[in-house]
């Protein structure tokens, strides 16, 4: 159509060229398309035609200026899509001039096109140089947004790199780590894909195969892509391909069944309406381009009298396809005529399909566009009057110029456009659902704002439906989750998204799901049985609550009361020759000091504290010193008796009373000074032992000085030394009245004992350690109190006639 300034138009009406065969000896035919018509494409030049009309109606918008237009089909190849662009900026007058004035009436001012990336690049790369302004519906490819490369060219569809990015939030937002990826092997498809998987590998997004593939391409190698989706073990494939493309695929995958897939579409093919036959990707979810209402578009549409159809060879074309008849007799021989009972509204196709317009308004969004910077480019606004003339002459390099400053709203829809001439990013997240009557239809589920914060662009606002009409979000992982307690271990020579779950070692855990590392509890703290949270250790200690805690304070006060039943025994026959016979003063020093011995280890049951640590090894060192002191005085005493009783020998008076006084303060004094150095110096002190037990801690009382301890030990078993040696010297003496040997087997027992203290001592774990000690002990005490008084106990209580000093001079039988 004819009019002061023609806008251009070209779209993918059919998608297949004629193949033209060259032979060099006879002119080759020309350029055109094979084929289907494209309804939606068709609806797409229609919605060009309903803009132009409206706009040449407007009496704010070029008021007194008729817009006219020149739609081409380019048949979605780059060769055609070349040819009408070369057409479309040569001008259209029928006469080339050869002088220097050329005409400019039919030049366009700019051009609508083209659907696809691919030849909208090529037709770019034509119109820049001449400043024509492109504004593409269709074309996505982020590789259009370099103004270098591509200065006239603006879109009012987003790029593919915000497409990107949702749909990689998309797969990450429903937990899908394991995918498959197929594009067409064109701009549209190689850029969008080369985003989406820069974006899914940020995301720490795994692909298992990326394939190519296009629609002229050979059928083996579409069996070859459709076989790898069969075989493959990731649920989850993204599509970044055009609807051409992706049906040739479908079909192919519709002969031989293959395992349900949740199919991620970009918007060139997941709002297609003719895309939604293919019922087994039933579920499949994607992001469109918003939908809209244009008004009294529907009815334009369906306004196709009979003459319109016949003017024009295109919709002559659709009409014959969709009523399968023939108009005039061009048309195929095999068809009935058509009887003019024909009636568009009825039948089912995506051109009269008004309830998903999306692209469709991208379309009317470009028209009002390029006309708003017509209008700016040649109309003057003076007293609220705007003036436009018609006769102005103004050439495309000034449409461009104000293209890029077009900033408007039309029915509630904004449009403007940024440095790269790209819009404002926002899409709806569509779903195929299955209806009531068991067709599959679109259902807007949410919304994506690329404008938004991070992490606020994304919003889903109703239930989705999954493959094979699954309400449960499909699971698409190369290896399943690895729980608490384990680490991720990566498989070699696979990505990183497949991998073996590794159980957490020894004293380390994981609190987290695919934790890549475990980590070890603090030194308090040791893992539960499943490694994924750190418990307190138990506290191990020797206690009285325990039943070996219970036997030997058990023992230890029967020991003592022993001791005490003993001493009350001889206090009660202090003055019988057998407790007088035996040094009684020493014998009750002796008595005293194992009676602390037996309580001394009641000290060491319990949980360790500063005083009782110091207390626990001080007490024992000081009472077994002091018992030591008293058998070593009574040592003496037996050996200077009989000594003193040679001719000539008065020793006794050498070691009366007084000085066998003297001898117990002189030992023990020693062994206070030791003790008291000990504690001044370098204290036991309490203590949590984390290196003997991994899962226990140990209270327990360091020695603090190593040195101080074995002086302790070392200086008791000195005298014991002492006393058994002279013990022994005294063994042969008059029995009845010797003690000697009751003191050797004592000593003999109390040396035995602490001897194989030592190694049991310090191979003994945790509070084995303190009972070691603690039935060292009482066993030397019991070895003490048995050896030494059972025997004169036993006389005093059942063989009192033995209780005598006759008997106890008696040196034949004792």
């Amino acid at each position: 159509m004819d009019g002061d300034y023609v806008i251009g138009g070209v779209f993918s009406i059919h998608n297949y060229m004629h193949t033209v065969k060259h032979n060099y000896t006879t002119m080759p035919d020309s350029i055109r398309c094979s084929g289907s018509i494209d309804a939606r494409e068709l609806r797409f030049s229609r919605t060009m035609i309903f803009a132009i009309e409206e706009i040449n109606n407007s009496t704010e918008l070029l008021p007194g200026i008729k817009l006219g237009y020149q739609i081409y089909d380019s048949c979605a190849s780059v060769p055609v899509a070349v040819h009408v662009t070369f057409q479309l900026s040569s001008g259209l007058d029928p006469v080339f001039y050869t002088g220097d004035n050329c005409s400019q009436s039919g030049t366009v001012m700019a051009i609508v096109g083209e659907s696809g990336s691919t030849p909208s690049i090529s037709m770019s790369r034509i119109l820049g140089p001449f400043n024509v302004p492109q504004v593409s519906h269709f074309a996505t490819c982020a590789c259009l947004s370099d103004k270098q490369q591509y200065p006239s060219f603006f879109r009012t569809i987003p790029s593919d790199q915000f497409q990107a990015d949702a749909l990689a939030k998309l797969v990450k937002h429903f937990g899908w780590t394991w995918i498959g990826a197929i594009r067409s092997d064109s701009d549209y498809g190689n850029n969008g894909m080369a985003s989406f998987l820069d974006a899914a590998h940020k995301e720490g997004i795994c692909v298992e195969y990326s394939e190519s593939f296009y629609r002229t391409h050979p059928r083996s190698r579409i069996q070859r892509v459709a076989d790898i989706i069969r075989r493959s073990t990731a649920v989850v494939v993204v599509a970044f391909t055009s609807p051409g493309d992706l049906r040739i695929l479908l079909e192919e995958l519709s002969l031989k069944p293959s395992p349900p897939r949740q199919w991620i579409g970009s918007e060139s093919w997941v709002t297609d309406p003719d895309m939604l036959r293919f019922s087994f990707c039933a579920g499949a979810i994607g992001f469109g381009i918003e939908k809209s209402v244009i008004p009294g578009l529907r009815d334009f549409l369906l306004d196709l009298s009979r003459s319109k159809v016949a003017a024009s060879p295109v919709l002559t074309e659709f009409w014959e396809e969709e009523f399968n008849c023939r108009l005039g007799q061009r048309s195929a021989t095999n068809k009935n005529a058509c009887d003019g009972t024909e009636d568009i509204e009825t039948i089912q196709s995506p051109y009269t399909d008004t309830s998903q317009l999306r692209i469709t308004n991208m379309v009317y969004k470009a028209v009002y566009a390029i006309a708003h910077a017509i209008h700016h480019a040649m109309c003057q606004e003076t007293q609220s009057i705007t003036q436009c003339d018609k006769f102005t002459s103004i050439k495309s390099k000034q449409v461009l110029t104000q293209l890029k400053k077009v900033k408007f709203s039309q029915n509630g829809y904004d449009v403007s456009f940024d440095a790269n001439g790209d819009p404002v990013a926002t899409y709806e997240l569509v779903n195929w659902q299955q209806s009531e009557s068991g067709s599959i239809e679109l259902v807007t589920v949410g919304h994506y704002d690329a404008s938004l914060p991070v992490g606020q662009e994304f919003h889903i606002n109703r239930n989705l439906t999954w493959m094979e009409g699954g309400t449960q979000v499909p699971l698409s992982v190369c290896s399943d989750s690895c729980p608490a307690g384990t680490r991720k271990v990566l498989q070699k020579g696979k990505p990183i998204c497949c991998y073996d779950c590794i159980l957490c070692p020894e004293g380390e855990i994981s609190n987290a799901t695919d934790s890549p590392e475990c980590f070890p509890c603090s030194k308090e703290f040791w893992p539960n049985a499943k490694r994924d949270t750190c418990l307190p250790k138990s506290v191990e200690f020797l206690s009285f609550n325990e039943a070996l805690g219970i036997i030997l304070a058990a023992f230890s006060v029967g020991g003592a009361c022993l001791t005490i039943i003993t001493a009350a025994v001889f206090h009660r026959h202090r003055t019988s020759p057998i407790v007088r016979a035996n040094n009684s003063e020493l014998s009750f020093l002796l008595l005293f000091s194992l009676t602390l011995c037996f309580l001394c280890s009641l000290t060491f049951i319990g949980a360790p504290s500063e005083w009782s640590c110091m207390l626990r090894h001080t007490a024992f060192g000081i009472t077994f010193v002091l018992c030591m002191s008293c058998v070593l005085g009574k040592t003496i005493v037996v050996l200077m008796a009989f000594t003193a009783t040679l001719p000539g020998r008065n020793v006794m008076k050498w070691f009366g009373p007084p000085q066998q006084r003297m001898t117990v303060v002189s030992f023990t004094s020693i062994q206070v000074v030791i003790c008291t150095l000990w504690l001044v110096l370098s204290p036991p002190f309490p203590m949590k032992n984390l290196t003997t037990y991994k899962e226990r801690i140990i209270l327990e009382c360091a020695l603090g000085s190593a040195i101080g301890f074995w002086a302790v030990l070392g200086y008791i078993g000195l005298l014991a030394v002492f006393c058994f040696v002279l013990a022994v010297l005294a063994r042969k003496l008059p029995d009845n009245f010797n003690e000697a040997k009751l003191i050797t087997f004592s000593m003999l027992i109390f040396c035995a004992v602490w001897v194989t203290f030592i190694p049991a001592y310090v191979s003994s774990p945790g509070k084995f350690t303190v009972a070691v000690e603690i039935f060292a002990i009482l066993a030397s005490s019991f070895g003490l109190i048995l050896c030494i008084f059972a025997p004169k106990c036993f006389i005093i209580l059942f063989k009192p006639e033995k209780n005598n000093k006759k008997h106890l001079m008696n040196k034949s039988q004792f």
